[in-house]
């Protein structure tokens, strides 16, 4: 794809996610605009678009693939979908922002990689944590020798269950494994993972068990795993999503040769806290402010016109969804 002077976005599917963490930063970040919004309710699409400040609407795919202004799509629909959009913008020659997880499976992953690599565009997952500046700090603890050589990371995720799933369970697609490609695993600890990927490199290998405890929706609510780094680091996890309040925890935890750090990977602010034989206890606290994609949009933005590498892309994104399919589905 050649070089873009401005980046002309087309935005499929409007819904939470769109409101705060992503289509604001689009509007405000030189050199990029949201052109149009397309989404399958007329009337939701009309009043997304008058309320951000977005000219066109509309609820026909194609109108928005045709639109020879738009050179760039940003896919906001449920998982199960991310797979056939990204192929269609791709043979329409658009570049392809897609959320996470970047499909419902591998597999599909490596259709949307190929077909983007087909058509010359390039292709970038909605991992934005790479880019925020708490887990940047992170990173930074780490490759500077604060911890030493590290030797394992645990995550631990443990939610109560929500009432408002229940009483929309019709509605929280989250919820339904032919949408989401599982439960709130898939949703949540995808991130989890794909940053874990981002300070250590590729997870080599991965195995666990889930199951279905509680009954209260299709998806499995539970979830352990273990894994392993191709540098040598090893990984654990225990997500339980059917806890009682008084147990409700987020964390991972990173230990080293010379002491360990940890923090909380949803919520702000977020909360690094580094324990080490020579420094003592120390304290990081780092509030990210919406929209919270913000500073990964404006990456892929830069990117696009020539001036930038996104740290998230389809290739690394693929990478967190095999984990995500060899965890839930050993056997497949």
């Amino acid at each position: 794809m050649e070089k873009l002077e401005k980046v002309v976005w087309g935005i499929i599917g409007a819904g939470d996610v769109c409101e705060v963490k992503s289509a604001p930063a689009m509007s405000e970040i030189p050199h990029s605009e949201v052109k149009m919004v397309m989404r399958r309710n007329a009337a939701k699409a009309a009043d997304f678009a008058l309320r951000h400040g977005i000219g066109q609407w509309t609820t026909d795919l194609d109108e928005l693939l045709n639109d020879d202004e738009i050179n760039a799509v940003y896919i906001a629909t449920p998982p199960d979908t991310h797979a056939a959009l990204t192929l269609k913008c791709a043979k329409a020659g658009k570049a392809v922002y897609v959320e996470k997880p970047m499909a419902n499976t591998y597999a599909e992953c490596l259709t949307m990689i190929n077909a983007c690599q087909q058509a010359n565009v390039p292709l970038f997952t909605a991992y934005y944590r790479r880019t925020l500046p708490g887990f940047l700090k992170v990173k930074e603890l780490i490759e500077n020798g604060k911890l030493g050589n590290i030797r394992f990371v645990n995550i631990e995720m443990y939610q109560p269950l929500q009432t408002e799933i229940i009483a929309n369970l019709a509605t929280n697609w989250r919820v339904i494994p032919e949408i989401a490609g599982g439960g709130y695993f898939h949703d949540l600890a995808s991130h989890q993972l794909d940053y874990l990927d981002f300070l250590f490199g590729p997870i080599t290998e991965s195995k666990g068990i889930s199951a279905n405890q509680a009954g209260m929706y299709p998806a499995d609510d539970i979830v352990t795993a273990s894994f392993l780094f191709e540098n040598g680091v090893l990984g654990t996890g225990m997500w339980c999503f059917t806890t009682e309040k008084v147990s409700e925890r987020d964390s991972t935890r990173i230990v080293g040769s010379k002491g360990e750090l940890t923090f909380n990977t949803f919520g702000s602010p977020m909360i690094i806290q580094v324990n080490t034989a020579e420094g003592g206890n120390e304290e990081f606290i780092i509030t990210h402010t919406q929209p919270i994609q913000e500073p990964l949009i404006r990456i892929i933005v830069d990117e696009l016109r020539g001036d930038g590498i996104s740290p998230s892309t389809g290739i690394s994104g693929a990478r967190t969804t095999k984990v995500l399919d060899t965890i839930t589905h050993p056997k497949d």
